[in-house]
C-alpha cells in the first residue's frame, strides 16, 4: 500500500505514526512545504517573546523519519492532485503516486488588502521561518504595528511588547478577540492591554503602507498615519487547499469530509485545519483550526487509511490564553445566532474581576467564556465535546463555588433525582 500525507504539520504526522503502528510494511511518503523538522506552531509566539530558543520548538527526535520508516519531502509545496490517475505533483517535474491519499496541508496567514504589501519588515507569525525572520528584524526596529486583534495578533504585539518595542494594535472590530469572546469579556480584555502599555486601537484598519523599500509608516482607513518599522499582519488563517480543484474535491471553506475523515474521492482523506467537518456545539459544519483537534482528526485519519475504521465524533473551537494578569477560557459559540432558540446565564464580579457567561441549547451546553477563575473551565469543554445533558438548575452553575464535575455525576442518578441530590460542596 502506497500512502503520501501532504502537510508535514501534527495532523500529518500523526496520521503517518498511526498508519506505521497499523501497517508495518506499507510505503509512507510525507510532503511538507516547509524545511523544518516537525514543530509545536502554537510555541512560536513564545520563541518570539524570548521564552524559549527555536531549538525548543520541535515535537519528534532528529531521527523521527528513519526510525518510523517514513519518506520526507519538504520543502516542497503541493501543486496539484491528480484524482484519475492517483498522483500528486510538485512544481512540473516530481510526483508520488498513492494508493490512498491524506491532504492534512494545515492553513496559511489570512491575507489582507493594501498598497505597499511588498515593502520590507512586513511579516506574519504563522511559522517557524516567520519568526526566525522577525527575529532577525528586532535589533533595528522601535515602532511595530500589529494588525488584527485574535490570538496570533495578540501574541504577536505580546512578544514584541516583552522585547521593549513600542506596539500598536490596529482592530477591525470593537474590541479584541471578537472570534472568541462576547463583547463583554472583549471589553475586559481591551482594557487589560491598554493597562499594559499596548497602544490599541479599534474600529480600524490599513490601507497603504509607505516607505521607501522598508515599511516606514501605515495610512489609516479614518485618513491618520502611523509611523511603524516593523508590521506582524495576524489576520487569522485560511484553509490551505488552493492546489485542489473543485471540481474533484467537494470543498466549502474547508475540504468537506465524513466521520471517517474521507472526501468526496474514495482513498483520499483531510485532517486537520484544512479540513471541515461537524462542530459539536454549532450542529453545523465548520473549520475548528486548534492543535488538539488537528492531532485527533490525524489520528482517526490515519486509522481508516490502514483500514481500520474509526468515526471522528466532531470538533469543538476553544482556547485557554493568558493575557498579562488575565486569564481567559473561551469555547464552543459564546454568541449564538438566534437568541430565540439558546438560554444564556451571565455572572460578573467586578470587584474580583470575574466574568462568565454559559450558552444553552434545549438541556446542551453549547458555548461558555470565563475571564479569570477559569480553574474548571476543563470541565465545561468536556460536557460540551460529549454532549452531556445539563439536568441541574442553570442559575447554579453560573456562581463561583459550583463544582461543575456535577455535571458528569448527575448521568449516573436517576432523573427525576439528579438535581435534588447534586447540591454544591
Amino acid at each position: 500500500m502506497k500512502y503520501v500525507i501532504l502537510g508535514n504539520g501534527v495532523a500529518g504526522i500523526t496520521a503517518a505514526e498511526t498508519i506505521r503502528q497499523n501497517d508495518p510494511d506499507g510505503e509512507i511518503t510525507l510532503i511538507g512545504d516547509e524545511s523544518f523538522d516537525p514543530y509545536c506552531r502554537p510555541m512560536i509566539s513564545l520563541v518570539l517573546e524570548g521564552t524559549i530558543g527555536p531549538e525548543k520548538l520541535p515535537i519528534r527526535r532528529p531521527d523521527f523519519y528513519e526510525s518510523t520508516g517514513i519518506v520526507p519531502v519538504l520543502g516542497e509545496r503541493v501543486t496539484a492532485i491528480d484524482t484519475e490517475n492517483r498522483v500528486v505533483s510538485c512544481g512540473v517535474s516530481q510526483s508520488y503516486p498513492f494508493d490512498r491519499l491524506l491532504i492534512a496541508t494545515g492553513a496559511d496567514p489570512r491575507p489582507i488588502k493594501a498598497d505597499g504589501l511588498d515593502l520590507e519588515n512586513i511579516s506574519y507569525l504563522r511559522t517557524e521561518a516567520h519568526v526566525r525572520k522577525m527575529l532577525a528584524l528586532l535589533p533595528s526596529a522601535k515602532k511595530a504595528l500589529v494588525l488584527g486583534g485574535g490570538l496570533v495578533g495578540f501574541k504577536a504585539a505580546y512578544g514584541l511588547l516583552r522585547r521593549g518595542l513600542k506596539v500598536t494594535m490596529l482592530i477591525r472590530s470593537g474590541y479584541p478577540l471578537s472570534m472568541q469572546v462576547d463583547e463583554t469579556a472583549g471589553k475586559m480584555i481591551l482594557d487589560e492591554l491598554i493597562r499594559h502599555g499596548l497602544d490599541v486601537r479599534v474600529n480600524l484598519s490599513v490601507e497603504a503602507f509607505d516607505g521607501n523599500g522598508q515599511v516606514k509608516s501605515a495610512r489609516l482607513s479614518d485618513g491618520s498615519h502611523l509611523d511603524c518599522d516593523l508590521v506582524v499582519i495576524g489576520k487569522g488563517v485560511l484553509p490551505a487547499h488552493d492546489f485542489v480543484s473543485r471540481d474533484h474535491l467537494e470543498i466549502d471553506l474547508g475540504i468537506m469530509v465524513d466521520a471517517h475523515m474521507a472526501t468526496s474521492v474514495e482513498g483520499i482523506y483531510a485532517a486537520g485545519d484544512v479540513a471541515e467537518f461537524m462542530d459539536v456545539a454549532r450542529g453545523i459544519r465548520w473549520v475548528n483550526a486548534i492543535w488538539p483537534e488537528a492531532v485527533s482528526q490525524g489520528r482517526v485519519a490515519g486509522l481508516n487509511m490502514a483500514g481500520r475504521p474509526v468515526a471522528y465524533k466532531g470538533s469543538l473551537s476553544r482556547n485557554v490564553i493568558r493575557i498579562f494578569d488575565m486569564d481567559i477560557m473561551t469555547a464552543g459559540m459564546v454568541d449564538p445566532p438566534d437568541e430565540d432558540h439558546y438560554e444564556t446565564i451571565l455572572y460578573k464580579n467586578a470587584h474580583q474581576n470575574i466574568y462568565r457567561k454559559l450558552v444553552f441549547k434545549d438541556t446542551l451546553l453549547v458555548g461558555a467564556v470565563m475571564v479569570n477563575a477559569i480553574e474548571q473551565g476543563g470541565v465545561l469543554i468536556s460536557a460540551m465535546h460529549s454532549r452531556v445533558p445539563i439536568r441541574i438548575p442553570r442559575e447554579r452553575l453560573i456562581g463561583p463555588g459550583f463544582n461543575y464535575r456535577q455535571l458528569f455525576w448527575q448521568r449516573t442518578l436517576p432523573e427525576n433525582i439528579s438535581s435534588a441530590m447534586c447540591s454544591p460542596f
